[in-house]
């Protein structure tokens, strides 16, 4: 039996379970730099911007009227009416309140419903490259991870041909992200309903649209969300959160619009482990989806610039091969041409794991290796970094890659 240093047995879930590698890679960005190096760390998907002041001034005055106490279990209906709103005024898709669930952040509300769907053995299609939690979501609650694996020459978008083809009797849910994390690419309303056709054949499937980076989206039709296809509107589970497009990350808000039947089995789960969100903080939400906008799209254009510079700057780096991503704020290259190399001082790169750490102990740039995503050819670099930190970052990866023969 596995012991700690106290002598106490861990459960096989913990023993088994991964640690997140975009944390464990933050982290040791974090040590890298506490040994006095100066270190740009590209590895976490947060944006570095501040939370827009007029919600950050709700969330106080939610404090001054006294919204402190207990929430109700799936949010406070003036959330829950603004998220109706919402998903009508930018998605076209119709829900009533009972359809609506808030939870301390997207990665509760896709946990909550593999809980409420998934019996062991149930097989779960992820598009991959994913996001790391998507995997280890489904595998703590007795899922199986399917990956349905696209490479850069496809921009990391699975076919409908290759979904259909991984669809077997077992198959429970399928999870994706447009725009995605880890690689930036963004599914066209055409592609959409190329999928919808496919899953339009499965009624028992329940797909999981993951939109969560909605609001950072460069392609001119700008976003589409699958369940707008009138077909899929039983099936389809839209995710979505405050972190990405209105840099609230730590304000830890998520929420759900899907079947009520799935709603009201997410809210008994989430009331025997957390029960609701926070209440300044829901009161808050409620006025970012309702107010002007202007800050996340003056967001979403820096971003944009800064995929100009980063793109610009990687092409230029012999040995690089990069998509061209279309939303979202991170970099997804192909450095598989570095593995079997060496640096001048013996350093060896045999993987991603070991090419993100050459970059972080020689350049002491931050990154994550893309094994983690399920694309062990690539590393996951976030834009999410000014201009000045972004260039010297580049830099500096130039130079170390140079070194390597």
């Amino acid at each position: 039996m596995h012991k700690t240093d106290l002598d106490l047995p861990l459960s096989n879930l913990v023993i088994n379970m991964e640690e997140s590698a975009t944390i464990a890679m933050a982290q040791l960005a974090r040590d890298v730099a506490a040994e006095g190096n100066d270190v740009i760390s590209l590895t976490l998907g947060e944006p570095d911007f501040d939370t827009p002041e007029h919600i950050k001034e709700a969330a106080k005055q939610a404090l001054d009227d006294g919204y402190t106490k207990y929430t109700p279990v799936p949010g406070l209906p003036e959330l829950r009416k603004a998220i109706v709103t919402k998903f009508k005024r930018d998605n076209g898709l119709d829900f009533e309140m009972n359809q609506i669930m808030v939870s301390n952040g997207a990665k509760q509300v896709i946990a909550n419903i593999c809980i409420a769907l998934l019996n062991k053995g149930d097989e779960v299609l992820i598009f991959a490259p994913f996001w790391v939690s998507y995997k280890a979501i489904v595998e703590m609650h007795g899922g199986v991870a399917v990956p349905v694996y696209a490479g850069i020459e496809q921009d990391f978008k699975p076919t409908p041909e290759q979904v259909a083809a991984a669809i077997t009797d077992k198959t429970k849910l399928v999870i994706f992200s447009s725009p995605c994390n880890p690689t930036g690419s963004v599914f066209s309303k055409d592609e959409m309903h190329a999928l919808a056709e496919v899953f339009d054949k499965h009624k028992n499937l329940i797909i999981i649209s993951d939109e969560i980076y909605e609001y950072i989206n460069f392609i001119e039709e700008g976003h589409f969300s699958l369940g707008s296809i009138e077909c899929m509107k039983d099936q389809v589970v839209t995710v979505n959160g405050f972190a990405k497009g209105f840099a609230m990350t730590g304000w830890r808000l998520g929420y759900m619009g899907g079947p009520d039947w799935l709603v009201k089995a997410c809210s008994k789960i989430q009331g025997q482990f957390t029960s609701g969100a926070n209440s300044f903080g829901q009161k808050a939400a409620s006025i970012a989806l309702l107010s002007d906008l202007t800050p996340s799209y003056k967001m979403r254009d820096a971003f944009q610039k800064r995929r100009e510079l980063v793109i610009d700057a990687m092409n230029k780096i012999p040995g690089m091969k990069l998509n061209y991503p279309k939303g979202a704020f991170y970099v997804f290259p192909d450095v598989s041409h570095f593995y079997g190399k060496r640096s001048d001082e013996g350093f060896a790169i045999n993987n991603s794991v070991d090419f993100c750490e050459y970059l972080l102990r020689k350049a002491f740039v931050g990154s994550v290796p893309g094994v983690a995503f399920g694309a062990p050819n690539n590393i996951r670099l976030s834009y999410a970094a000014s201009d000045e930190k972004l260039t010297e970052a580049m830099n500096r990866i130039k130079e170390v890659c140079s070194k390597l023969s």
